[in-house]
């Protein structure tokens, strides 16, 4: 063997090296000059570099079409990057078999606007859903759900049906749906849009809790009140470029 094929063999690509610095560093996410372009032109991220910790809590803000929801849809592998890497958990998305992926959805808990609850199914039910997807049994369905209806302030409501509860509440019931796997990352877009201030405020309380004890939290977001008064680490994007990430940030200048 020459002495070119040995030392060869000894090396760690830059990717690889990258991968080891993830899993030492304490990262959960991180992105490696990311860039996205979709098949019509679109440039929604260029370039963009970050790191978010094990249990941090963060704001990503900006306009619309600023990449804020590419961004989320790179996270959760429904799209890939153009150019770039993505690791999470120390395990690259970018090269991750297409068998790999539900295991991957699995570690992040999603949660929409519109709520995306099933109408002909209870509380109780549409959160169950998402643990009958996972193959739980029924004796571990019948523990967590509670568990987590009662986290977000609905263990009284798990009988109702979507059409009879408030939009709070339906909210609640897919935060619950989303946490109810135990994922080590939870993300929400726009979770507060469809809503009014005092119901907003009280579905940040519910993923504040679920920070609190040790899940991290992405919410991408316009509700600038909020973002002012949380004072959590905050990314802002603009053009497809993060412009500033602040800890204890602000909204202001997002727009």
């Amino acid at each position: 063997m020459s002495k070119t094929t040995s030392n060869r063999g000894k090396l760690f690509s830059f990717w690889e090296i990258l991968r080891i610095f993830c899993g030492w560093s304490g990262n959960m996410i991180s992105f490696f000059n990311v860039s996205k372009v979709y098949p019509n032109g679109v440039k929604a991220l260029r370039g963009v570099s970050l790191q978010i910790k094990n249990g941090e809590f963060v704001f990503i803000v900006g306009p619309s079409g600023a990449g804020k929801s590419t961004m989320i849809k790179l996270i959760f592998r429904e799209e890939l990057p153009t150019k770039g890497q993505i690791y999470i958990g120390g395990r690259s998305v970018v090269r991750m078999r297409p068998r790999e992926v539900p295991n991957l959805r699995r570690r992040i808990g999603m949660v929409f606007q519109d709520f995306r609850l099933l109408p002909d199914r209870t509380v109780f039910e549409n959160v169950a859903f998402a643990m009958k997807v996972v193959c739980a049994g029924r004796s571990e369905i019948r523990e967590r759900v509670p568990e987590v209806l009662k986290l977000v302030g609905l263990e009284k409501r798990m009988d109702d049906y979507p059409s009879q509860l408030s939009g709070g509440e339906q909210q609640r019931t897919a935060i619950a749906r989303a946490l109810v796997n135990r994922p080590s990352i939870m993300i929400a877009d726009e979770p507060t849009g469809n809503l009014d201030i005092d119901t907003s405020w009280e579905i940040m309380d519910c993923f504040q809790e679920i920070n609190e004890q040790g899940t991290t939290v992405i919410i991408a977001t316009h509700a600038k009140e909020i973002v002012d008064s949380m004072r959590q680490r905050v990314i802002a994007l603009n053009c497809g470029e993060i412009v500033r990430d602040e800890h204890r940030g602000v909204y202001a200048n997002a727009t």
